[in-house]
């Protein structure tokens, strides 16, 4: 490898807080601080009610903005977006483009092609193609997806099953995946040492009371309206449970409105949104937590809530096995199994020595695999992995001027 620092951009659609933003975050500033490489960040300007990590990102990283680069499909925005990305790929003569989320997927990986990129590699956080959206979406974006990989030097997954559903889909060969899982500073986690009964107070909730907690956007595929069907048979097993959700989204009226349907809503503390910094200190106040998304490559909140001990409860979809390891660190539950969600939950907040084995076997199950150096370290294996294969296109990228 040349004396001089490899460029690497990478690329993804907007900065909220969420699993996909924080993951290419951390790996953007983990792997800028290795001598090896030199990292920029791209990122168009969406926001939402989930909150937004663009200001976390302007002052830790090197960024580039793309306004015109936004989640949802426009053709005129989506062109000049296309046309941005270029022009920047080629001024910044970058070794290595390296695209995350679907839009910036798309747009980084064909304009890096065209651009004359050496080294493609392209991050699945999730599958766009699932069974809760329409048939003729599920096959765009199939043939996308397949239309992208040759152009694809590397895929990195979050998690074995994305892998694996991706290879039955025909995206590409099983050789050109990798599984790194998403890192964390799993140290806030590990050793964090809040007092739970003060968040307890500082949100109306009982000291004494049990808590089911929940970290997620209020969104229809994070399923809280599932955990909501399940919520009346669980507080009648257990009359003072609190439901803790933590999170801002387009549902949070609905949810209210259900609850007080239900005549449960004293059963249900809503957060809001919550800084990102703070997620610790809310998961100390939890006794357990859940985890009912329908879809979602392998959520941080598993690990993180499984590094502070708390044993969780969740759907069996795709890369939470990999985490909830049944009957050993919490429950895996079917989706739409109300009576087993509840079963569940019920079991663990009846059972305090249950919860805290559970608890235990999750702390030695996360560390070091979900640590933010594990996935930088990885990731830079693959990076180098490739330099090392394509070392002609580098030499002779570099070679002109």
């Amino acid at each position: 490898m040349d004396s001089k620092p490899i460029r690497v951009l990478h690329i993804i659609t907007r900065m909220i807080v969420g699993g996909a933003q924080e993951n290419t975050l951390l790996s953007v500033i983990g792997l800028d601080a290795m001598p090896e490489y030199e990292v920029t960040l791209m990122s168009g300007i969406d926001k939402g009610r989930e909150g937004e990590l663009l200001s976390e990102a302007r002052e830790k990283t090197n960024l580039l903005i793309v306004p015109e680069m936004g989640r949802s499909i426009n053709p005129f925005s989506d062109l000049a977006a296309f046309w941005k990305i270029y022009r920047l790929i080629k001024k910044g003569r970058y070794h290595i483009v390296h695209t995350h989320s679907s839009k910036a997927g798309v747009l980084g990986r064909i304009a890096a092609w065209l651009a004359g990129t050496p080294l493609i590699v392209h991050t699945l956080h999730s599958l766009v193609f699932h069974e809760y959206q329409p048939w003729f979406i599920n096959k765009s974006w199939r043939g996308i997806k397949k239309m992208c990989a040759p152009i694809t030097d590397f895929f990195i997954s979050v998690s074995e099953i994305i892998v694996q559903k991706a290879i039955a889909a025909g995206v590409d060969k099983p050789e050109k995946f990798r599984t790194i899982y998403s890192g964390m500073e799993l140290d806030w986690f590990l050793n964090a040492n809040f007092d739970g009964n003060a968040v307890r107070r500082e949100f109306g909730i009982p000291e004494d009371a049990p808590v089911v907690g929940k970290i997620a956007r209020l969104f229809p595929l994070k399923g809280h309206d599932q955990l909501m069907d399940a919520a009346p048979e669980i507080v009648k097993r257990v009359p003072d449970v609190r439901f803790f959700l933590i999170g801002d989204g387009i549902l949070y009226e609905h949810l209210q409105e259900r609850a007080r349907d239900y005549g449960i809503l004293e059963n249900f503390v809503f957060a809001g949104l919550i800084p990102r910094e703070r997620i610790p200190e809310m998961i100390s106040a939890m006794d357990i937590v859940v985890h009912t998304s329908l879809r979602e490559g392998l959520a941080r909140v598993l690990p993180q809530s499984l590094a502070m001990g708390k044993p969780c409860v969740s759907f069996n979809i795709d890369g939470a096995p990999e985490v909830v390891i049944n009957d050993k660190t919490g429950y895996l539950v079917e989706t739409y199994d109300n009576e087993g969600l509840s079963e569940s939950i019920s079991r663990l907040l009846k059972d305090p020595e249950l919860r805290k084995k559970m608890g235990e076997n999750g702390r030695r199950h996360v560390d070091p695999a979900f640590r933010t150096e594990t996935m930088v370290k990885e990731i830079a294996e693959v990076y180098k992995m490739l330099l090392e294969r394509y070392a002609d296109r580098i030499k002779k990228f570099d070679a002109k001027k």
